[in-house]
């Protein structure tokens, strides 16, 4: 929270609802994440889908971020989201990971199997 009252109303206006339409669902660090994100170019839209692991969410309130990391053609990459960013159309948890940590930089050093993460079971 800021100190300025002015800045908080604006922020709360900018939030994505917490349930219903346009909101987005529970995830942490672990779960692999498929995020469809508008991308606009030259005046057109189209959406591009980056799915991957998320390494941890950081900031508060409206200043959230999650960073997504995935493999593509042998290289890692990475992206971090805003949560409350508008371009996000959807956002969509394929996998619950079972991890005990709430940052997982420690992916960056491991590749192939070592990088795997055990799935979260829900009996």
């Amino acid at each position: 929270m800021s100190v300025h009252p002015l800045i908080d109303k604006i922020e709360a206006q900018q939030l994505r609802p917490a349930e219903g339409e346009g909101s987005l669902p529970e995830f942490g660090a672990g779960d692999t994440v498929r995020v469809h994100y508008r991308i606009i170019d030259s005046g057109k839209e189209r959406i591009q889908v980056f799915e991957g692991v998320c390494l941890g969410v950081s900031g508060a309130v409206n200043r959230r971020t999650f960073t997504v990391r995935k493999i593509s053609h042998g290289t890692g990459v990475e992206r971090v989201f805003p949560l409350h960013s508008p371009l996000i159309a959807k956002l969509e948890v394929s996998r619950r990971g079972r991890v005990r940590r709430a940052k997982l930089y420690y992916l960056r050093n491991l590749s192939g199997k070592a990088a795997r993460i055990r799935e979260k079971r829900d009996w």
